[in-house]
């Protein structure tokens, strides 16, 4: 019978075999890749899933990240076109699409993208002045995304986007800037309030103009209004003096009744207001009538 010391050897033995075995079984997380390289040669990309690997032979030698990946680098300083130095930092969002190239295409992928991004900002910025910078930043950032994109496919990087985080020119530009800015709003104001005035001062004589219209329209209606009544009141005297002598060219007066309307007339005519007054023959006449008939009525009066 074998001793109790080979039966612990054995034991041991056993635990460690279950132990290497057990570590050799990998695995695979989603959004991860297993690089496996056999005696210090690639063999194999594991992706999502359950693995194992030979002991001792095989080895895992990068676990590689398949999620969208963000590199904020720091400010890199850049000269434009017309001599301004600026700070410029960028935010680059890359994803790895071959992790076997991306483990042996090339040693510290992410500082190899952050010197290239500096170099091709510096190329890019270099033919664009401060303005153009300022304003331009989608023709940069698109620029930027294809030549990073077409450096980094040998290394198995996908660069989906670039954008320029913050553009800091010097500090006496700066100011110049906000003084620019500054007078730019002020001339702005003073063009707003110079339209408003115009079109207030072309609003109120554009009103004084109607309300002087309005006004003539007003005082000439009125007149044609009071010279209608004229007309109509003078037509309406005439009709009247018409028909009247119509009336008495039809009811055949006698000679006593005319005289004795034309005195009532010539009364009427000298109710104190006339110095000189020119009495016709004919009223003289009828004047005497008048005062004959006066006297046979008091008379008989008289005498009882």
């Amino acid at each position: 019978m074998p001793p109790v010391g080979t039966f612990i050897v054995i034991g041991l033995l056993v635990l460690v075999i279950i132990f290497i075995l057990v570590r050799c079984i990998r695995i695979v997380q989603q959004s991860k890749a297993y690089i496996i390289e056999r005696l210090g040669a690639y063999h194999a990309t594991w992706n999502v899933g359950l693995h194992f690997k030979i002991p001792f032979i095989e080895r895992v030698a990068k676990v590689v990240s398949l999620k969208e990946q963000v590199a904020d680098f720091q400010p890199q300083p850049v000269i434009t076109k017309d001599n301004v130095t600026m700070q410029i930092d960028t935010v680059v969002y890359f994803q790895i699409t071959d992790p076997m190239l991306y483990t042996y295409g090339i040693e510290r992928p992410i500082v190899a993208i952050e010197n290239l991004s500096a170099t091709t900002l510096r190329n890019i910025i270099g033919d664009l002045d401060l303005d153009q910078c300022l304003t331009s930043r989608d023709v940069i950032n698109t620029k930027m995304r294809a030549i990073l994109d077409e450096a980094t496919d040998p290394w198995g990087i996908k660069v989906h986007r670039v954008e320029l985080k913050n553009i800091l020119p010097p500090k006496d530009i700066q100011n110049a800037m906000e003084k620019q800015m500054k007078a730019e709003r002020e001339r702005r104001e003073a063009i707003l309030r110079a339209e408003g005035e115009k079109k207030s001062a072309i609003l109120t004589a554009e009103g004084e103009n109607q309300a002087a219209i309005l006004r003539a329209e007003a005082k000439k209606q009125a007149q044609i209004l009071e010279a209608q009544g004229r007309a109509e009141a003078i037509l309406a005297v005439q009709k009247a003096t018409a028909d009247s002598i119509k009336l008495l060219n039809e009811a055949a007066p006698s000679d006593q009744v005319i005289r004795i309307r034309a005195l009532e007339a010539f009364a009427a005519a000298a109710d104190g207001k006339a110095t000189k007054i020119i009495i016709p023959s004919e009223i003289q006449g009828l004047a005497g009538l008048a005062e004959g008939l006066v006297e046979s009525v008091t008379a008989p009066k008289a005498a009882e």
